[in-house]
């Protein structure tokens, strides 16, 4: 008897720590959170897995009037058309170096910002800078698209300024040569604030006795930045910069298409804004889906390798 009293006791210790128990018993104490999720979880089941399915169509033929399943299957023939056309090598190119710029001045600069907000002392001042830098993020990105074009045309405020030093005066958004800085540089602008916001939270986690601590051992605010800032957030660093190269070939198409024009098609042009054109303005479903699609496999294997190497590195990942 005492035998059998040992194994169901042991059954019963098994079955509280099973997950179904757990979840249960997780449930009850947070209920209201677990409400919560709900909508979350329909938007992304309804507007990001469940149109996973129309990925299909690039290996169809896809026609509106056949649908889906019953449009013609090709295969790999609007990847093989996309890979040897005259636009691969050129919107690859483009989409990589504006990532590659994009990668090398966007993601230090919420950085480097929040690393001199901490330094700040003056609360109010602090504020100030913060509000303004977050400011230009919740601006419509139509409205940011149209000062830019304002101030960059032949009579606007910038072109004039650098007519000072020699410029030749031309509206700058018609010159190839001169998109991408004028695009690098209004990213920076307005999406430096707001990046800035999880590095400001992670600065405020490190534990303020290990700054006492260095300055009572003679540290400087420069070395205490280097010995006891920069490790502490670290991690927020590494999760950011993983999460950054997942989306390495995602730039932005909405802007893009906002300020690019047939003029600076060969250094504007990116593989988001191709895949636009092709699908909804020339009516190519097909073959703009292959090309789309072509662009996330390439982000999830970067997004794998990031995290892979981050692993190997110092131990710390996504997953």
């Amino acid at each position: 008897m005492s035998k059998v009293a040992a194994v169901q006791g042991h059954e019963a210790v098994i079955d509280r720590n099973s997950f179904k128990h757990r979840f249960k018993r997780d449930f009850k104490l947070n209920k209201l959170l677990y409400f919560m999720m709900i909508p979350v979880l329909a938007y992304y089941i309804i507007f990001h897995y469940f149109p996973m399915y129309g990925a299909v169509i690039a290996f169809k033929d896809y026609s509106p009037m056949k649908g889906i399943m019953g449009s013609e299957w090709v295969g790999l023939a609007h990847f093989k058309d996309f890979f040897g056309s005259y636009y691969f090598w050129r919107i690859l190119i483009n989409t990589i170096v504006i990532s590659v710029y994009s990668l090398i001045f966007m993601f230090p600069a919420p950085i480097i910002l929040a690393l001199l907000i901490n330094e700040v002392k003056n609360q109010a001042f602090k504020r100030v800078v913060q509000t303004v830098s977050y400011m230009p993020y919740f601006i419509s990105l139509v409205v940011i698209c149209g000062m830019i074009t304002d101030f960059t045309n032949s009579n606007g405020i910038i072109n004039t300024i650098f007519s000072w030093f020699g410029y030749d005066g031309a509206a700058m958004l018609q010159k190839p040569g001169l998109f991408r800085p004028i695009y690098i540089f209004s990213e920076v602008w307005q999406k430096i604030g707001w990046d800035s916001i999880i590095y400001i939270a992670a600065l405020m986690g490190i534990d303020q006795e290990q700054y006492e601590a260095a300055r009572i051992d003679g540290a400087s605010r420069l070395k205490q930045m280097f010995y006891i800032t920069l490790p502490g957030i670290l991690p927020t660093i590494t999760i950011m910069f993983i999460l950054r190269m997942g989306n390495m070939l995602n730039v932005g198409f909405e802007k893009i298409i906002l300020l690019y024009n047939p003029v600076t098609y060969e250094t504007a042009d990116v593989i988001s804004s191709f895949v636009y054109r092709k699908g909804l303005l020339e009516f190519g479903w097909s073959y703009s889906t292959a090309v789309g699609l072509f662009n996330s496999i390439v982000n999830l294997v970067l997004l794998i390798s990031a995290n892979y190497i981050s692993r190997k590195v110092n131990d710390s990942g996504l997953w």
